[in-house]
């Protein structure tokens, strides 16, 4: 397989890949492409390689950013923006997980703290259904606090591991 035809495929899988991690088809491609490009490209660059429209790219590009794991790069003499995507995938990954913590698990803990405050109604006869309601609440959000300190967890051991690899070097 050709590189050109290699690099086309790797661009088409991620782009199947990010829809089914929750992202769009055309932000998982156009960080493929970034991925895999040696050089920052323009959004010109990343029009013309993938067929789409200057505002997809730009909002696309925009959000990756966001995320992290794409920056700007500026080049002397040049007035366009050129972008760069995060190459090394471990940083990647934990940069994906934080965002994804605080988009997705932080909502959902505050919305189930809200929803535990239920109270029956002074004689309703559904008390009990209010109690199982909110036993359930409970055990969700417990849950999801687990999840959050797993992931927690895991990006403080990538954050130790990094300055306990640094101070070895110099001791």
């Amino acid at each position: 397989m050709k590189l050109a035809d290699a690099k086309q495929q790797f661009i088409q899988n991620w782009g199947v890949l990010g829809s089914q991690w929750g992202i769009n088809r055309t932000m998982a491609q156009i960080h493929a492409l970034l991925l895999v490009s040696p050089e920052p490209m323009s959004a010109d660059d990343i029009m013309t390689e993938l067929k789409i429209s200057r505002g997809n790219t730009n909002m696309n590009v925009r959000e990756l950013i966001n995320w992290g794991i794409v920056e700007k790069v500026l080049k002397p003499g040049e007035r366009k923006e050129f972008f760069s995507a995060e190459k090394d995938i471990w940083t990647v990954s934990m940069r994906i997980v934080k965002e994804r913590k605080r988009r997705e698990v932080e909502p959902i803990l505050n919305a189930l703290n809200q929803l535990k405050n239920v109270e029956a109604e002074q004689g309703d006869k559904n008390a009990a259904d209010a109690k199982q309601f909110v036993g359930i609440i409970n055990d969700i959000q417990k849950f999801a606090g687990q999840a959050s300190k797993g992931i927690d967890g895991l990006v403080k051991m990538d954050e130790h591991w990094f300055t306990g690899t640094l101070l070895k070097l110099f001791k």
